[in-house]
């Protein structure tokens, strides 16, 4: 039997759980399964490696810092981002590689090309935590400029109150990284000046749960195009099990 897994703590509910059990099903793979690894010290991680047949992790709070020390490689990704969520493990015993990868980067990339027009070639980043870093990483692939929107000041970012109607018609692509308008707290969203939002934004939600966030339901009202991330999240799902598999 091979084994995959997610790591993290507190995992009271997954994704990736259901997912990949799913695929499985559909798919008719009867030899392998998905478990969940909630681990309170990143140093139990030894623990579940001991178990041979784990052939894959993937990783999410708070350990896709901590992971890296574990690692024998990580890809150019990963190691740009700074940040591991996806862990292929091959070889046995104390031979073992563990090799570290971001999907999430991979996930966002293809589910935004698609989405993407000429106009849409600068990019307001709100928020400038973990979920950040992947976002950064692919608009610098892109070579779409961006411009960071935070709510404490920074020598990097711009406070949400310092944007403007000029700012806005220069930044046609907009992208939440921040956790605001996720369920439970449907009604929360980014406070930015929305009555500048035109039919020429595109504005992406990280947030999937719900999947039309206030952030994109004030988006939509403007007829801007909006998209959230639940694609990006089956994308990277479908990038770890390519990563476990090659």
């Amino acid at each position: 039997m091979r084994k995959f897994g997610l790591i993290g703590y507190p995992l009271s509910h997954s994704f990736s759980k259901k997912y990949f059990t799913q695929k499985f099903e559909v798919e008719g793979i009867i030899d392998c399964e998905y478990d969940l690894y909630p681990i309170e010290e990143i140093r139990l991680l030894t623990d579940v490696l001991l178990d041979p047949h784990v052939e894959g992790l993937n990783v999410t709070i708070p350990y896709k810092l901590d992971v890296l020390s574990f690692l024998s490689e990580i890809d150019e990704a990963a190691r740009a981002i700074g940040a591991v969520n996806c862990i292929s493990i091959q070889g046995k015993g104390s031979h073992r590689i563990l090799k570290g990868y971001n999907t999430d980067a991979y996930g966002f990339e293809e589910s935004l090309k698609p989405l993407l027009e000429a106009s849409h070639n600068m990019a307001l980043i709100l928020g400038d935590g973990g979920a950040a870093k992947a976002v950064k990483y692919v608009l610098g692939r892109l070579n779409i400029p961006y411009l960071i929107v935070t709510r404490t000041p920074s020598d990097h970012s711009i406070l949400y109150e310092e944007l403007t109607e000029d700012i806005l018609q220069k930044y046609t692509l907009i992208i939440n990284t921040t956790p605001l308008g996720m369920s439970p707290n449907v009604v929360s969203s980014p406070d930015i000046p929305y009555q500048y939002l035109t039919p020429n934004h595109l504005v992406y939600d990280l947030v999937y749960n719900p999947e039309e966030t206030t952030f994109l339901n004030k988006a939509r009202v403007h007829e801007a195009t909006i998209k959230n991330g639940l694609e990006m999240l089956y994308l990277q799902a479908e990038r770890s099990w390519y990563h476990w598999n090659k």
